[in-house]
């Protein structure tokens, strides 16, 4: 499926990381759900598989050519996101399109979408990006996919954005008292929220849990209270799989998605997260990689967009399970729960691949 000429530069290193990552995933779902009703790996089986397919699939495109899709995978986007608020809540939130037995989720999918359709944007303005009319302009555009976003309400997502926003303009080139100054006035903007209410009272309870998880351990920082005798009761080498207290006892909420970290840090102990952390690291890098070989600013622009949603959601949720983030809804890359994650996440290795192995086509 793969042209000949490009084969020879696959890298090898950045699918073994994937795998390696993914099989830790489905064994921790396998310790928290073999016994449940749901047997969540079993499921997450079926959505690798699927994802492999996507991620061959996403690798065979050469990335040169979204720009001509870029007007159509942007209204797709909002039209997806407009259509997520007619259906009814689920977990106080509109997130999520029933589709038989598949739940998906808009917002996760936007975020492959908004990679594309910014990096052409850029790309087009990259003479002008220094500019801070050019700079606001695609803030702009960000913005309107981030907004909806945040009306479902989701702001971890929508900060998710903000972050590949930030990364994407900077190796595009923007000036980086422009962006200094745009962070001034986001904090500036949140205070405002805080002050008028924007924000919902369980997303202003979890930063203040994050501050002072004490002030009320029952409800807004027993998530990070759990989470942390969790982690700190797995020692060296854990507890072993199936025989976490916290993770299975189920006194650590959502332990198959947002705070699965948890449960590698309570029966794996720091050994085994620290060997997940270096793999998210040699992701990272891997990632980082792409971005210097390409020799396209689509190419750099592309691959720093997936750099930046990876960092954004490896260091947030990591951070929230041992405290020193707030609680954010944020699954871990490849490794939480969830068919529309894992597919997005196995999509955006794939265009890593692509770029990877299209450095060098210029020669040909």
């Amino acid at each position: 499926m793969i042209d000949a000429r490009f084969r020879k530069n696959i890298d090898i290193p950045l699918l073994i990381v994937t795998f390696l990552v993914a099989a830790l995933g489905i064994i921790t779902l396998y310790s928290v759900s073999r016994d449940a009703s749901t047997r969540y790996y079993q499921k997450q089986l079926v959505f690798f598989g699927v994802g492999l397919v996507v991620m061959v699939a996403m690798a065979t495109v050469d990335y040169n050519r979204f720009p001509r899709f870029v007007r159509l995978l942007y209204g797709i986007n909002i039209g997806m996101l407009l259509v997520v608020m007619k259906f009814a809540a689920k977990k106080g939130a509109q997130r999520w399109i029933p589709l038989g037995g598949f739940q998906l989720q808009p917002s996760e999918f936007a975020k492959l979408i908004m990679i594309i359709c910014l990096a052409v944007y850029l790309q087009r303005r990259q003479e002008k990006i220094r500019e801070l009319p050019t700079l606001l302009g695609s803030l702009a555009y960000m913005g309107v996919p981030m907004l909806l976003i945040f009306k479902q309400p989701d702001l971890g997502t929508a900060l998710v954005l903000m972050a590949m926003w930030f990364g994407m303009t900077f190796i595009a080139g923007a000036r980086v008292k422009h962006l200094a100054g745009l962070i001034l006035i986001g904090m500036v903007l949140f205070t405002g929220m805080w002050k008028l209410n924007v924000l919902k009272p369980y997303q202003k309870n979890r930063l203040s849990a994050f501050l002072n998880p004490d002030w009320d351990p029952k409800d807004a920082g027993y998530h990070v209270i759990q989470s942390r005798i969790a982690v700190g009761s797995g020692q060296v080498w854990g507890k072993g799989i199936g025989k976490g207290t916290q993770a299975q006892g189920r006194f650590i909420p959502e332990n198959h998605t947002d705070f699965i970290f948890t449960v590698i840090g309570e029966e794996g102990g720091f050994v085994f997260s620290s060997i997940l952390v270096t793999l998210y690291a040699a992701l990272l890098f891997r990632g980082a990689m792409t971005i210097a070989w390409a020799e396209d600013m689509l190419g750099k622009l592309l691959a720093a967009g997936v750099v930046s949603m990876y960092a954004f959601h490896i260091i947030v949720n990591i951070g929230m399970t041992i405290g020193i983030m707030p609680v954010t809804g944020v699954p871990l890359p490849l490794f939480s729960y969830g068919g529309s994650s894992l597919l997005l996440n196995m999509a955006a290795i794939g265009l890593l691949l692509s770029i990877s192995m299209r450095r060098h086509q210029l020669v040909f």
